[in-house]
């Protein structure tokens, strides 16, 4: 599977086959495959009848098979044609179908089918691709020895083969190796050289471009579901949506961003030692030491050396955790500490360790370390991290989050980061994990009142408030997260501030059996929409993948589009069997009409366009008034230049909106976020939902991470505008009042509206003792909706 630029992301199967022709084997490896396999190969004619009189003769007296007595011509027919079973029948049919392939293939032509088709460990179907598995190499690169090795392997391909057990490997290439020798295929001398070469053979499979776990399980599905097992076998070629820059962005933020949350949170992991060897008598414990190890304050007892080299094969396996590292403290410094990693030495500063004061509490960490020694041992088990070449202690985090990134013009996913870690957890959390979205939710509270009739400069009462709601269960006394009241505000001011108590009033006004039905259209699941009054804080449960679904509605113009990641599916051959054809969100096209031009619709959606073989696109339905959701994505913006969101405003573009989330008690943090072209959601939580803590807000946890990642999504794409659509009009208004501004009042602001709901009504000055005699100090009296 690759991404929507040609990058690897994964391959998925049980087999894995390169075809050579006769032509492409290296005359090295007939020999070592002829000495081991089969020396009478190109004298006898299917069968080797003394090789069956031994096995026979064996079997007879021992009761067990010890020598073969199958020619690679047996093999071919066993292969290709016949069953695993063992039994006499089996037997003499391989034998009758070897003497017919003999009579009607040539020996080169039986050599290629054989070497082609022979199973040799780690998936490896074929000599190829035994070599690309075992040596990264082809064939015909390898030396003597490692041909000598792959030539060695149909005897026991999983049992003996150089990964899984290299002391058996080296004993069967060495026979391999002394056969050639005894049949003159190669010299002493080479037999000798290539008998003492040291086992190189390790895993070499695909080598990733980018980090998208995720997505690949989740194209592994696809693929199962629609192909059922075949899938692992027949040779597919599935081409994403996903950009790869965008995907290492995003798997780079939210990895970080945990790492920071974890770290503000204190160090709590566990002291756990690694073990050390034993010295043997009369041996020295020093030999082949750093300089820097101190073996003065070393056990004395202890062989370091070997310790060392045991305790990098233990790093070897160490299962990963993504970005983070395993290493074991070999000395400590007073500036820091030395590791033994998998790969060799690296030295821990006191800078990177400074941070790790020991977590008491959610709330609460203890005192910082001031030396390396007060917090790491020798023979300690740790983890680190290397954060563009700066070291720092780190742990596994028990925060988890997901970023998923869209193009809301399409459906196209860009990036899509399910957890910190598939390595520990492969629950996708973009589109497994229903959480509280918290005030998240409220531009689709919003959009809904705008759609009723509320402008952005309505004016309602943020005051204490109780309701008996008969969905809810309890009486209810809503209240802001600062725990304050505001008085009369304006609709857009209680956005970007996030009041909790207006988003209530609305919802209470418009109804939330309407308002549900009003904000289904943004791809939301109905059943999981709770039609009472805590619909206005976020309090129903969706997945990141739906909210950031719902808001690529506000930042396309309002069509819903349909998230997506598989763009095309072909064969090894090219022929294809899949194109996606995504309904485009066309802001140029009247969507009246079902036949937009094509070449609008492609312009429009050219950060990642539909397949080239859609020749005519379809187009997303309009679910939102276009008025509506100009003046919505307007609000949205200052969420970002003066609300909750301002930590975005470090990305110095004037074209993205978005909004805040948390909910009580700090479970979830969100920011979902957007420009015209990019809808990111970012959240941050515990799979079993608690407190994070009262500084994980929405702006301090979530957003960072959303900002890391845009900073590389967005670098390389312009700044873009939003259209201001006919029948919206700016004018000047009175900000207490909302409605239209005074002559020459100093405070007044400038105002969107439908043309329908500007003010007709302009503010009535009051007049109030401004508290020296004079009465100058101009005041408006807001009109309340409620």
């Amino acid at each position: 599977m690759y991404t929507a630029d040609d990058q690897l992301i994964s391959e998925f199967g049980e087999k894995r086959r390169s075809p050579l022709t006769f032509e492409q084997i290296p005359n090295q490896f007939v020999n070592a495959l002829l000495a081991s396999e089969d020396d009478g190969f190109y004298e006898h004619y299917g069968i080797d009848v003394k090789g069956l009189l031994r096995a026979t003769l064996e079997l007879i007296r021992t009761g067990r098979k010890k020598s073969g007595g199958s020619t690679i011509t047996m093999q071919v027919a066993k292969n290709y044609y016949l069953s695993s079973e063992k039994s006499f029948t089996r037997k003499f049919t391989e034998i009758l179908l070897a003497i017919k392939i003999e009579k009607t293939l040539t020996k080169q032509e039986i050599l290629e089918l054989y070497v082609n088709k022979i199973y040799l460990g780690k998936r490896a179907y074929g000599i190829e691709a035994a070599a690309q598995v075992y040596y990264g190499k082809a064939i015909n690169e390898l030396t003597l020895a490692q041909t000598a090795m792959i030539a060695g392997l149909p005897q026991a391909p999983s049992a003996a083969n150089p990964i899984n057990n290299p002391d058996r490997a080296v004993n069967r290439r060495n026979y391999v190796l002394s056969r050639m020798a005894s049949l003159n295929m190669i010299s002493q001398a080479d037999f000798e050289t290539a008998a003492a070469e040291p086992i190189t053979a390790r895993y070499h499979g695909a080598t990733s471009a980018i980090t998208a776990p995720y997505i690949a399980e989740m194209v592994r599905q696809f693929m199962v579901e629609h192909y059922g097992d075949n899938a692992y076998t027949d040779g597919y070629i599935v081409h994403t949506t996903v950009d790869a820059r965008r995907q290492e962005a995003a798997t780079r933020a939210l990895q970080r961003g945990l790492l920071n949350y974890d770290r503000a949170h204190g160090y709590r992991q566990k002291e756990s030692f690694a073990d050390t060897i034993a010295v043997s008598p009369n041996q020295t414990t020093t030999n082949n030491l750093p300089d820097w190890f101190d073996s003065t304050t070393a056990d004395p007892a202890t062989n370091w050396p070997e310790t060392l080299a045991d305790w990098q094969q233990q790093l070897r396996s160490q299962k990963s955790q993504s970005r983070l590292i395993p290493a074991i403290v070999a000395d400590v410094k007073d500036d820091g500490a030395w590791m033994v990693t998998a790969n060799g030495f690296r030295f821990l500063p006191l800078e990177g360790i400074k941070w790790a004061a020991p977590y008491v509490s959610v709330n609460v960490v203890g005192k910082k370390p001031a030396t390396a020694s007060q917090r790491l041992s020798r023979r300690q088990k740790i983890w680190f991290e290397d954060r563009d070449g700066e070291l720092l202690l780190a742990q596994p985090p028990e925060v988890e989050g997901a970023l998923v990134s869209i193009n809301p013009n399409t459906g196209a996913i860009q990036a899509l980061v399910g957890g910190f870690s598939q390595d520990g957890n492969q629950f996708n959390r973009v589109l497994q994990a229903d959480r509280q979205p918290g005030s998240s939710f409220k531009p689709f509270i919003y959009s809904a009142a705008l759609e009723n009739g509320f402008t952005p400069a309505s004016i309602i009462n943020d005051a204490p408030v109780v309701f008996n709601d008969s969905g809810l269960e309890n009486t209810w006394r809503p209240e802001n997260y600062s725990g304050k009241f505001y008085g009369p505000t304006r609709l857009r001011q209680a956005l970007y501030k996030s009041q909790n108590l207006v988003s209530i009033r609305i919802l209470k006004q418009i109804g939330p059996a309407n308002a549900v039905d009003y904000i289904t259209r943004f791809g939301f699941p109905k059943a999981k929409l709770g039609a009472d009054l805590s619909l206005a804080l976020g309090s129903s449960a969706i997945s990141p993948i739906e909210l950031a679904t719902g808001y690529s509605v506000l930042a396309n113009g309002g069509f819903a589009v349909k998230p997506y990641f598989i763009q095309r599916i072909t064969t090894t051959d090219g022929d294809e069997l899949f194109a996606a054809t995504p309904e485009i969100a066309c802001r140029q096209c009247d969507n009246s009409s079902a036949n937009a031009p094509a070449a609008t619709i492609n312009d429009q959606a050219s950060t990642t366009a539909a397949p080239e073989t859609a020749t005519e696109p379809t187009l997303a339905p309009r679910v939102m008034d276009k008025r509506t959701n100009f003046l919505m994505v307007n609000m949205l913006k200052d969420v970002i230049q003066r609300g909750t969101g301002r930590r975005a405003r470090a990305l110095n573009r004037h074209d993205l909106a978005g909004k805040t989330g948390t909910t009580n008690d700090q479970v979830d943090a969100w920011f979902s976020g957007f420009n015209p072209n990019l809808v990111t959601t970012v959240w941050v939580g515990f799979d079993q939902p608690r407190s994070m803590g009262k500084w994980a807000l929405g702006g301090s946890t979530a957003l960072p991470i959303w900002i890391d990642y845009m900073a590389t999504a967005l670098e390389t794409e312009p700044q873009v505008s939003m259209e201001q659509p006919d029948g919206i009009v700016s004018t000047r208004i009175d900000p207490q009042s909302g409605l239209l501004a005074a002559p020459g009042q100093e405070d007044a602001i400038f105002e969107y509206f439908r043309t329908e709901n500007v003010p007709t009504e302009m503010v009535m000055p009051t007049y109030s003792d401004s508290g020296n005699g004079d009465n100058g100090g101009l005041h408006a009296t807001p009109e309340l909706l409620f």
